[in-house]
C-alpha cells in the first residue's frame, strides 16, 4: 500500500500516484481513467486504449497503379507550384 496527499494545482485537485504502481499496473501518463465512488472512497480503472493498426508498405499501397499514381499527380499539382513562403524547403 502507498500512502499519497491530495495537492491543489490551478482550479484541480491533484493525486500523485508512486512510478512503482504504475509500472506494476503497466500505466503511462496521459492513460485515462475511470473514477467510481464506493461508499467509503472510490476505485480507478484504466480505460482500454484502441490500439493503433499497423499497416505494411503493401498494405498502404494496394490499388496504387501507374495511372493512379499519374491521377493523384495531377490533381495536387498546384501545391507543387509557387517559391516557399516560409522556412519549408
Amino acid at each position: 500500500m502507498a500512502l499519497v496527499s491530495i495537492r491543489r494545482q490551478g482550479g484541480a485537485a491533484i493525486m500523485t500516484i508512486p512510478s512503482e504502481i504504475l509500472k506494476t499496473l503497466q500505466l503511462d501518463v496521459g492513460t485515462q481513467m475511470e473514477i467510481a465512488v464506493t461508499e467509503d472512497g472510490f476505485t480507478a480503472r484504466a480505460l482500454e486504449k484502441p490500439r493503433r493498426r499497423r499497416y505494411s508498405l503493401r498494405e498502404l499501397l494496394r490499388g496504387a497503379t501507374p495511372d493512379t499514381m499519374r491521377k493523384l499527380h495531377d490533381e495536387t499539382a498546384w501545391a507543387h507550384e509557387g517559391a516557399p513562403v516560409g522556412r519549408e524547403l
